[in-house]
């Protein structure tokens, strides 16, 4: 089942009087419970994509379609509430609420959502446990290290189970071993919840572990293999 389509998406900046394509003319669909790569050099337009993806920004023309609901005609407040039930974001810088501990960050999407405290308590265990933090929900973002800051990012992009995921080079501030211990749990909760993984990324890494990778030099599409 397809979660995402883009029909001929463009962005198109305006910078000292000179157009910028920063996409152009991308057409691609994603079906449910894909692992899959964006990758590409440096302005290539693997973040811009992902943005757009995640109705962080919105195409200069094209449309896409998240769950078969078209995300360019929404209005800035419907854009808000559809990417909190159905979009989950992994940064490379983490993004945790430093005054919360581990769990208090996981289950802070399902407080918004108003989910019954049973619930929200279950469902923060669960995802704590799945990535190896089960025993440190109590920890602030500063008592832990970067992996496991990483971790307890991707514990809470999963907490309400999105239709997909969308990491924008998540494993750019990592070593290696906590590189390949964060793509071993994220693949391991892709196919156990059958959620959409999506990266943006310069890491060989993350690009060896993908079962499929989208090519993209100056906007375009420029090769998609499916191993």
């Amino acid at each position: 089942m397809k979660v995402l389509e883009l029909k001929d998406v463009h962005k198109i900046y305006d910078k000292t009087e000179v157009e910028v394509h920063a996409v152009n003319g991308v057409s691609i669909d994603f079906i449910e419970g894909e692992f899959a790569a964006i990758v590409g050099p440096s302005g290539s337009g693997k973040t811009t994509l992902l943005n757009m993806i995640g109705g962080l920004d919105k195409p200069s023309t094209g449309v896409i379609f998240v769950d078969g609901k078209n995300l360019t005609k929404f209005k800035s407040s419907e854009i808000i509430d559809f990417r909190m039930r159905n979009i989950g974001f992994v940064f490379q810088s983490y993004n945790l609420i430093p005054v919360l501990t581990a769990k208090e960050n996981v289950e802070f999407i399902m407080n918004l959502q108003k989910w019954p405290k049973k619930d929200r308590d279950r469902r923060t265990m669960e995802l704590l446990e799945a990535v190896g933090l089960g025993d440190r929900g109590n920890s602030r973002p500063a008592q832990l290290s970067g992996g496991q800051q990483q971790r307890v990012a991707v514990a809470r992009a999963l907490a309400t189970k999105p239709k997909f995921i969308l990491a924008d080079e998540p494993t750019a501030n990592l070593d290696s071993a906590s590189t390949y211990n964060l793509l071993d749990i994220m693949e391991k909760l892709n196919k156990e919840e059958n959620i959409t993984f999506i990266f943006s990324t310069h890491d060989a890494r993350v690009v060896k572990k993908a079962r499929r990778v989208i090519t993209l030099e100056d906007g375009k599409v420029v090769s998609d293999i499916t191993h």
